[in-house]
């Protein structure tokens, strides 16, 4: 299973390299909770790339069909174990100041350019809120200036 996530890992990266994006990232970096598939460090955007199986993709529907298979008392505690891993992780990066993205193996494989997308707008979205923020902080200096200038008296009437 292992070589089956690094391949949609692989598979997310080129897409992502094919895009062309001014974005540098890093792949598992160490340092990070979860060990981020990538980290667009830039922005503080974690990405995940979750297999299905064992991050629990819709649970209330495989955990009864394990609970009927092989094993359940090895998968079942397992896999649970990595879905609250799983919000862990994301609540450290969240208390961090990072964006979580999780996408799913097959949305990869199937969508791998609308997952793409996804980043590209929340990096966007990141630049308008950036932007805003310069304006109005500029705005905040000018009005200040204007109101510092109003409490000067003139010398003569």
């Amino acid at each position: 299973m292992l070589n089956a996530c690094k391949c949609i890992e692989n598979l997310f990266h080129k897409q992502y390299n094919h895009k062309n994006f001014q974005v540098n990232f890093i792949k598992n970096i160490k340092d990070l909770p979860g060990r981020p598939d990538i980290a667009l460090t830039k922005y503080k955007i974690a990405i995940f790339c979750d297999s299905e199986f064992f991050h629990g993709k819709d649970w209330e529907v495989l955990k009864p069909k394990l609970e009927k298979g092989k094993n359940p008392d090895y998968w079942i505690p397992k896999i649970e174990r990595n879905m609250e891993r799983d919000r862990e992780k994301d609540k450290a990066l969240l208390f961090a100041g990072w964006t979580v993205v999780h996408f799913w193996g097959k949305e990869i494989l199937k969508n791998t350019d609308e997952c793409v997308k996804v980043i590209e707008e929340i990096i966007f979205d990141m630049q308008l809120v950036k932007a805003t923020e310069n304006t109005v902080n500029a705005l905040a200096e000018e009005l200040e200036k204007l109101t510092a200038l109003e409490d000067i008296t003139p010398l003569h009437d």
